[in-house]
């Protein structure tokens, strides 16, 4: 049974230990865990929720009052602090000076004519031994000179955005049968070799994930950062959504959109480091690196030339936790994928650790500042939208980021299933065809902890970076570029083609939770990701998405976006995330893997059938045997072909007559079971889904 959200409360037992016995010799560990968050909690907020302490983005930063303008700024180690920009012509100026208030805060309260719209400035902060310009922690716009490439925090008073969706129905209940994301990043979305806007997703974007069926839309790169090649995982301000994609309500109006089309928004959160920049972002701000960050050997990370939170500090709690309330609150983002969680919960930020056993998870390698901070995100963010989504990027398995923060858990809702991209590369670029195991490859789909909830995918963005190729790409390589359209394939394109549809067929019909795709991966995108950077001359030609390519009927992308948008909407009506019944189970004893029915598997063969409810999945792994009148043992009925990964309109061959109902054969031997025969055509490299009537 999966995790179930309830309210904090002390817990008598811990319930994931009751789960999983193996966890048993941690409880103590799992415990204080518990404790501590608990504890924590109590001594932030004094016995409020949550929800109303973690409010710093009201008080910190610029904001525009009835009596004026007010500027509020946390640097314990600065002895003086001034505004100056195009205000005071960029000059020291006493009137624009900041005083201090107590506990490091310092604050400037200016009349309405002092500052105006669209202003460039920064604060000057003064140190002993030192200063330097710095742009505010808590500053909501960055924009980037094109001329000279600086960065400037910029005053933004443009009126409110007018929603239209804020609390759209349909869209609150996405995710209660399953969560259909679509990652996607709004600069890279443009058939044009440029940054594209969020205006331009909103129009040209968005309305075709809608047509495919996602139901989650996951924008990556949303906070401000100086280096757009780091995908947005170099942090610089944490507040500021992406001024090189567009102005705030701009941002606002795709988010609103999004809603009214009935699909929630996420967004990547990156709280597991900050980037070194001191002229742009944390590093260094009031002349202390140990300000927000770890001082010594832990304050930079070893492999990403980034900077390291020190989550066991009340204040830079505060400005996170603010910082989960700020986009909910302000954007109406539905949740966050959190990056790096794996680097967050260990000290050695999981580098050279092969976590093979419970030992690995509870060796005094974790960070337990780090584990209260994500319990308390987690519980903050539900606070404020109990339909939120949270999910953990997080690569070693640690038990209970997924579970209820009462059963000891963490309080994710789901875990990113990373292990199975990982299988996907390795099969496809280690194992002969001949070779693959249709079974394994079941298993492989559906080994993960059944009382956590996972987003499966077969490849997302990381797959697709310069130095590796997409499924499709490394499935099809050079034949990609001659031989994709039709009337003019070939062995290599068919063959990938066929498998391109029967792994993400695999991959999405057996998730327990979710399941995830990558902007363009869905019809086979060619080639990588490579943002422009001194090495490719700058250039933007692997950093947008060719539409154009599906968007021609007679090339093999446009079939495969028809089956991805056939195969999301069958999954999306039909499939359910619970696990099999009781009485499932009582007709395949032996064969039970936890939330799917596996009915069918011969290895010879490379055959393998299961079923998720009334939905019967047959696949045909075989590349050099096609099966006549193919015999498997599978509960009593009729049966419809609702999905056919072979049909014509998929590039496909169509050597079955889908339109044909099966009807299973009575045999005495397992009629007792509920089971029959059914005899299908199964044809080479293909999968067939069957609804049971």
């Amino acid at each position: 049974m999966a995790c179930k959200k309830t309210k904090t409360a002390e817990p008598k037992h811990l319930k994931i230990v009751e789960r999983d016995p193996y966890l048993q010799p941690y409880e103590g560990a799992l415990q204080g865990r518990y404790d501590y968050a608990v504890n924590k909690e109590k001594e932030l907020t004094g016995g409020k929720p949550l929800a109303e302490w973690a409010t710093g983005y009201l008080y910190f930063g610029l904001h525009k009052t009835a009596e004026g303008w007010v500027m509020r700024e946390w640097a314990p180690n600065a002895t003086a602090i001034y505004i100056k920009g195009d205000m005071n012509n960029w000059e020291k100026d006493e009137n624009y000076r900041l005083q201090p208030i107590g506990n490091g805060v310092w604050e400037a309260k200016l009349p309405e004519d002092a500052i105006k719209h669209e202003q460039l400035y920064k604060l000057l902060v003064e140190w002993n031994g030192g200063y330097g310009e710095r742009i505010p922690s808590y500053v909501r716009r960055v924009v980037q000179d094109e001329q000279t490439k600086i960065f400037s925090a910029q005053v933004w008073d443009e009126p409110a955005y007018e929603w239209k969706h804020r609390n759209s129905a349909k869209a609150k209940k996405v995710g209660k049968d399953g969560l259909y994301i679509y990652e996607c990043h709004i600069g890279m979305s443009s058939s044009e070799e440029k940054v594209s806007s969020y205006e331009e997703f909103r129009r040209d974007v968005l309305p075709r994930i809608a047509e495919l069926g996602y139901n989650c839309v996951q924008i990556m790169a949303i906070q401000e950062h100086p280096y757009y090649g780091s995908f947005g995982y170099h942090v610089s301000n944490f507040f500021a959504a992406s001024s090189r994609f567009g102005t705030p309500n701009e941002l606002k109006a795709l988010i609103d959109d999004a809603h009214g089309r009935g699909m929630k928004v996420i967004m990547d959160l990156v709280h597991s480091h900050a980037v070194k920049n001191e002229l742009e972002g944390l590093g260094n701000f009031d002349g202390t690196g140990y300000q927000y960050f770890h001082d010594g050997p832990r304050r930079e990370h070893p492999a990403w030339d980034s900077l390291c939170f020190n989550y066991g500090k009340n204040e830079v709690l505060h400005f996170l936790l603010s910082n989960c309330k700020f986009w909910l609150d302000e954007y109406d983002f539905d949740g966050f994928r959190f990056d790096g969680v794996t680097s967050m919960i260990y000290r050695s930020h999981g580098l050279g650790e092969d976590f093979n056993g419970y030992p690995s998870y509870f060796s005094g390698n974790e960070d337990g500042d780090a584990l209260m901070y994500l319990t308390l995100a987690n519980k903050v963010i539900h606070e404020v939208k109990a339909d939120a989504i949270t999910i953990a990027e997080e690569m070693s398995g640690m038990p209970g980021l997924a579970c209820a923060i009462n059963e000891g858990g963490v309080g994710f809702d789901y875990r990113l299933a990373m292990g199975i991209p990982d299988f996907w590369i390795k099969y496809i670029k280690e194992v002969k065809d001949e070779d693959w195991k249709a079974g394994h490859i079941l298993f492989e789909m559906t080994n993960r902890r059944e009382d956590e909830k996972t987003i499966s995918y077969a490849e997302s963005h990381d797959q697709a970076l310069v130095g590796d190729k997409t499924i499709i790409f490394r499935l099809v390589d050079a034949d990609m570029y001659w031989h994709f359209e039709h009337g003019h394939s070939t062995y290599m394109a068919d063959r990938g083609i066929a498998l391109h549809k029967m792994i993400r067929l695999i991959t999405a019909s057996t998730i327990n939770g979710g399941y995830l795709n990558f902007m363009g991966n869905e019809f086979g995108h060619p080639e990588w990701i490579d943002f422009p950077r001194e090495g490719n001359g700058w250039s933007h030609k692997y950093a947008r998405r060719q539409w154009d390519l599906v968007d021609n009927p007679n090339y093999f992308f446009a079939d495969l976006n028809r089956f991805d948008e056939a195969m999301i909407q069958l999954l999306k009506k039909h499939l359910l995330t619970e696990s099999p019944t009781a009485e499932e189970k009582k007709y395949n004893v032996g064969k039970h893997l936890p939330w799917v029915m596996k009915w069918w598997d011969n290895e010879g063969d490379q055959v393998v059938a299961y079923s998720r409810g009334d939905l019967l999945f047959i696949f045909n792994w075989n590349g050099q045997k096609s099966f006549t009148d193919y015999g498997m043992l599978v509960p009593e009925g009729k049966y419809q072909v609702v999905l056919n990964t072979d049909a014509k309109e998929f590039a496909g061959f169509g050597l079955s007559d889908d339109s044909v109902a099966h009807f299973t054969e009575h045999d005495e031997l397992y009629a007792k079971d509920g089971k029959g025969w059914l005899k299908m055509y199964l044809p080479a490299r293909s999968a067939v889904v069957l609804k049971k009537s």
